[in-house]
């Protein structure tokens, strides 16, 4: 009995240490956090849950994903032009019945086609036995899409989300290895780097990546050579060296971020635009009750330096669990898990 006693000791001993040493700091509880707003901010209504965004650089066309988390309804895809967000209109299209979107990706072919990649939770979403595919959509006029297949395979796990890198080869992100019992909540709350990163090559699956504590946002250099990946649990960024022919990826060097970074987009210049939490029990609250407000947080890293910049942070509740940030001429686009809107921000 006195050894059984030592052994939960010590388990429990480890325990606080995994929460001291990891998780608090982590969640980002502790850090003083100071407003920053660039430029003139306004609200775009959209439709609840806009958790993804991205923008073609060639038209300036912006796609959003959204989702309404908290009651199940059909989720769909909306697109407007950058210059004019007065032109926003749904473009979902052809999507599947049971229509559930959260990462998207945009890949444009070298004779100026496009496809976009969404990643769609179907039935069970969140259970174990929950359903998941990666949904293709030829873009059409005024980004109109329409549908062209859904790609199911068993590395496609708990997808967050998508990375297009041919007509029908993607990355995507499987942000957690459990979805229930106890190993699930062991996962999350002692953030165990159990998630990864899965590859379609057009016909198979595979992993190509391993121990992340929880994989989401994924995005890729402008020569195709690193792809980045957000661990939202451990507030870094890691980069890895990609081979095109056979798609495998190396880790090369991570850089920590001052939030818990969700998706990632790449600006002009290369650099990645993160939305994130920056308190992670604020964003727990916040899912739980929608009047529980949680900062929203846009951050630059420069992948080569590891240089870091804030440049939005909002805690008044204009904008609640930031997702994305999107960066294109000067405008800055910000969404949210829960939110029916995003944040439109336009330099000074």
């Amino acid at each position: 009995m006195r050894n059984i006693l030592i052994i939960v000791g010590l388990v429990v001993v480890a325990a606080l240490a995994r929460m001291a040493f990891v998780i608090i700091p982590a969640s980002g509880m502790m850090a003083e956090l100071t407003p920053v707003t660039p430029g003139q901010c306004e609200a775009l209504t959209i439709a609840p849950g806009t958790e993804d965004i991205t923008i073609d650089p060639a038209s300036s066309r912006v796609f959003v994903s959204t989702d309404d988390r908290r009651t199940g309804a059909r989720g769909g895809i909306y697109a407007f032009d950058l210059n004019a967000p007065g032109t926003l209109h749904e473009v979902t299209g052809d999507a599947p019945a049971d229509f559930h979107p959260h990462g998207i990706s945009l890949w444009t072919g070298a004779d100026g086609a496009q496809r976009l990649f969404v990643v769609n939770h179907r039935a069970g979403f969140g259970t174990a036995g929950g359903s998941h595919a990666i949904e293709i959509f030829d873009v059409g006029a005024d980004g109109l899409l329409s549908h062209v297949e859904s790609i199911s395979y068993d590395e496609l796990r708990s997808p967050n989300d998508v990375l297009a890198v041919g007509p029908r080869s993607f990355y995507a992100t499987n942000d957690r290895a459990y979805h229930s019992g106890i190993m699930a909540s062991l996962e999350a709350y002692f953030g165990l780097p159990l998630s990864s990163v899965s590859w379609f090559n057009g016909t198979d699956g595979d992993m190509v990546a391993h121990g992340i504590a929880y994989a989401n946002g994924i995005n890729i250099s402008a020569d195709g050579s690193e792809v980045y990946v957000s661990e939202l649990l451990a507030r870094r960024v890691r980069i890895y060296d990609r081979d095109p022919e056979s798609g495998q990826l190396t880790a090369n060097r991570a850089f920590g971020v001052p939030t818990a970074p969700d998706n990632i987009e790449v600006d002009e210049r290369g650099d990645l635009w993160i939305g994130g939490h920056p308190r992670v029990f604020d964003f727990v609250a916040h899912a739980a009750d929608a009047s529980a407000m949680a900062p929203s947080h846009a951050v630059r890293l420069n992948p080569l330096t590891g240089e870091t910049e804030t440049a939005l942070l909002v805690m008044d509740g204009s904008l609640n669990a930031s997702s994305v940030a999107a960066v294109r001429d000067g405008t800055l686009l910000v969404g949210a898990v829960f939110d029916d809107h995003i944040l439109v921000c336009r330099g000074d």
